[in-house]
């Protein structure tokens, strides 16, 4: 050490700065829910054989999904705060497809300007039916014949989150979370999820759920490392009359 020039450690010290911030890490985690979980009612089907025909046992509402141990699928995990800089939307296309008469996946994430691609795997007819909220993204009301089976549509404005129905058959809904950026997912059945590739730095991470209170965290990413950040949802108190 003793032989090395001042400008030299310098230099290595900025290298080893710079090696710091391109580092990139991940957050990870599980949400539950605390309490007693709702049970899926059977969704009746028989005004639409082609719909029914398609499930090898009857189908269930998908709002409330939770396991033997409260973990929560279709909670929509993102970064709110913190990230600095421009994520141009990917040209590769998110999809959502409508398949025995149900919106698959129930829960989607995709970056603002990033084409969505909607299906109809069903052979029978859909209207798709958006419902954003913020100025910038388009209302539509598109039907989808059996014949028709992709329409392509992007959302310009986060958003958290825009809701679809198909009013041809009322009990189809999914919510799509815009974000302006590529940092989000989606929780899996076991109630896990994770955001790769993180910049270092602090940020607000907010679980939203469609029926539950959405909570936020903040984290901090120091380099080249998995976080966890669990969170825990429950129902708000009852109002007392």
């Amino acid at each position: 050490m003793y032989g090395i020039r001042k400008g030299a450690l310098t230099a290595l010290a900025l290298v080893m700065l710079a090696g710091s911030l391109d580092a990139k890490g991940s957050i990870k985690g599980t949400v539950k829910y605390e309490g007693k979980v709702p049970k899926m009612k059977v969704i009746r089907m028989g005004a639409d054989p082609i719909c029914d025909a398609k499930h090898d046992s009857p189908a269930r509402a998908e709002w409330f999904l939770a396991g033997p141990d409260g973990e929560l699928k279709n909670v929509f995990v993102y970064v709110k705060e913190g990230l600095k800089g421009d994520y141009p939307a990917p040209s590769e296309a998110a999809v959502i497809d409508q398949n025995g008469c149900v919106y698959k996946p129930h829960v989607l994430g995709v970056q603002v300007g990033q084409p969505i691609n909607i299906l109809n795997s069903d052979g029978t007819l859909h209207n798709v039916h958006a419902l954003p909220k913020k100025k910038g993204n388009d209302k539509f009301n598109e039907a989808m014949p059996g014949a028709r089976k992709k329409i392509t549509k992007k959302f310009n404005t986060p958003e958290i989150m825009v809701r679809i129905k198909c009013d041809v058959h009322p009990w189809m809904g999914a919510r799509i979370g815009v974000v302006d950026h590529p940092f989000y997912a989606v929780t899996a059945e076991d109630g896990s999820y994770e955001i790769k590739g993180l910049p270092v730095g602090t940020y607000t991470i907010e679980v939203w759920h469609e029926k539950l209170p959405a909570k936020t965290a903040t984290v901090t990413v120091k380099g080249d490392e998995t976080v966890t950040s669990d969170f825990t949802l429950k129902r708000p108190p009852k109002k007392k009359k």
